[in-house]
């Protein structure tokens, strides 16, 4: 739930105003203010990975033989895949970078949003007034799997060797390819009469020929399991171990020497200029916020890339303040920040009414 903090002072007079001011720290004595953090950026890997499960098919040494189908395993198989590797950047509180906001009567600025983790979101500009609305997604039945056997006719059943079985239910095949084919091509003795039942109808011959056709090439059972890595980008990267991937055991921790090494490299792409030591040294003042550098990401595995971008990285920028000057005139000025990077997004100024 975010939080907005309303500041006294809503109230304006003839008289001059009080500067807004900006400290760094915590609040202290019995000043009347408010403590914001600024983000610092870290990079959450979102990484996909199936876990497969091999069974063969009863038929499955007469794959080759019946149905023409090569690199048919007679052995039940258990192993992982890895299905797709992303990343963003996520803002997190930068401790040291917290500020105190101190109000005085008939200050300027009344009003400043910030984040469940005390991140400044907006001045004079709520942005959580408006909630999108909360849709649920429609719940999908998984389809069950189909016994083949309820496809068998007697003769198959009846069959005296397992493989004369496995010629019949070939054949069973084969017989169910050409009535799909006639109907393709309206030539079935009974064809249907309209389009709707002719996709019923070829729908469950597909079913039929699936089935079926497991009984030589195994089934697989797929269960995808995903994971969150976070990266810390307070320098630049080269072939630095994100996590490590194993066909056994899937995603393992990067000392993890089971797994094979996926390399995270991260280029500060110096966008910004830093702030020589004499800049460093001006005094602190007004509303602070960041200004973000951007790097260059990549994710590789054996030299192959699984994900490439580029984001705004608050560590390879600076921070920037507001003037006090700012919030001290007959106008209220709205600041909106992105609370992900600390960065402005806008900055507006409504006249007051004389």
């Amino acid at each position: 739930m975010k939080r907005s903090i309303l500041l006294l002072g809503l109230f304006l007079s003839a008289v001059a105003y009080p500067q807004t001011k900006v400290t760094l720290g915590i609040t202290h004595g019995k000043d009347f203010g408010v403590t914001y953090t600024l983000p610092k950026t870290e990079i959450e890997v979102e990484v996909r990975a199936t876990k497969i499960t091999y069974m063969p098919g009863e038929f499955g040494k007469y794959a080759e033989r019946y149905l023409h189908l090569t690199d048919v395993s007679i052995d039940p198989e258990e192993y992982w895949e890895l299905t797709s590797v992303k990343a963003q950047p996520i803002g997190v509180p930068n401790s040291e970078r917290t500020y105190f906001v101190k109000m005085k009567d008939k200050t300027v600025a009344p009003l400043i949003e910030l984040t469940d983790d005390g991140i400044v979101k907006s001045i004079n500009m709520p942005v959580s007034a408006k909630r999108a609305p909360i849709t649920k997604a429609p719940l999908t039945k998984q389809k069950q799997q189909l016994n083949p056997r309820d496809f068998l006719t007697e003769e198959i059943l009846t069959a005296t060797s397992t493989a004369k079985m496995a010629e019949l239910v070939a054949k069973e095949i084969y017989n169910i390819r050409e009535s799909k084919n006639a109907l393709l091509r309206g030539q079935a003795d009974n064809m249907p009469k309209d389009g709707e039942q002719l996709k019923l109808m070829l729908d469950n011959l597909d079913e039929q020929e699936s089935a079926m056709t497991a009984m030589f090439s195994g089934t697989k059972n797929k269960e995808e399991k995903v994971y969150t890595i976070r990266l810390v980008p307070d320098k630049e990267f080269k072939n630095e171990v994100a996590f490590r991937f194993s066909k056994k055991l899937g995603v393992v921790a990067s000392t993890d020497l089971a797994g094979e090494p996926i390399y995270f490299n991260l280029i500060d792409l110096k966008t910004i200029n830093i702030p020589t030591q004499e800049d460093k040294k001006k005094e602190l003042d007004g509303v602070a916020y960041n200004v973000p550098g951007k790097a260059r990401i990549t994710i590789l595995q054996d030299k192959k890339p699984l994900f490439e971008g580029e984001f705004p990285i608050t560590q390879f920028g600076t921070v920037e303040y507001l003037a006090p000057a700012l919030f001290d005139k007959k106008s209220t000025i709205k600041v909106l920040f992105n609370s992900t990077t600390g960065g402005l997004i806008k900055v507006d100024r409504e006249e007051e009414d004389k």
